[in-house]
């Protein structure tokens, strides 16, 4: 089985927030791919990774990245794929803007898809959906998957009906 998605983040210490985009994939059934890469740290593995991830067979790349994060701008630069961002709120953050901000501003041409601080289910969810695009069968399960959320809410509206309140009119 070929990975389809690559995550990548910038540190382990990153993993308990990627691990959610993990899970959705794994739900969706969508065969992927985690690993470490430092734009600072290994900036050759990151253009190695960056330039060859298509020749692989990568469709989307998920990248996580705190302080500065600079990798998924870096990874947006090297390769033609869609690339989504994820910042995160690290050890070293200024209460993540500095993520969310060095992710969000692309110069024209490079674009990334930047998802909410800590975001990766988000990012994991837009990563399917671009592959559903051109895949029937998946499309389903995205369907079936927007379906759910709005069960979810029908049964929360129920519930709060059978709350009572002296003035509550619903």
């Amino acid at each position: 089985m070929n990975p389809k998605v690559s995550i990548i983040m910038g540190s382990t210490s990153d993993l308990k927030i990627m691990e959610a985009a993990a899970e959705f994939l794994d739900q969706m059934e969508i065969p992927y791919e985690i690993n470490a890469l430092s734009a600072h740290r290994v900036p050759e593995q990151v253009m190695d990774f960056a330039k060859n991830a298509r020749s692989r067979g990568i469709k989307v790349i998920i990248a996580g990245a705190g302080g500065a994060a600079h990798l998924p701008g870096v990874i947006a630069a090297l390769t033609p794929l869609p690339v989504i961002g994820i910042p995160i709120k690290s050890s070293n953050s200024i209460d993540g803007w500095d993520s969310i901000l060095s992710i969000l501003q692309m110069p024209s041409g490079i674009p990334v898809a930047t998802m909410a601080l800590d975001g990766a289910k988000n990012g994991a969810i837009l990563a399917v959906e671009i592959l559903a695009a051109g895949d029937d069968a998946l499309m389903e399960k995205m369907v079936k998957f927007k379906a759910e959320l709005a069960q979810k809410i029908d049964k929360a509206n129920r519930e709060l009906a059978q709350i009572k309140r002296p003035f509550k009119t619903n």
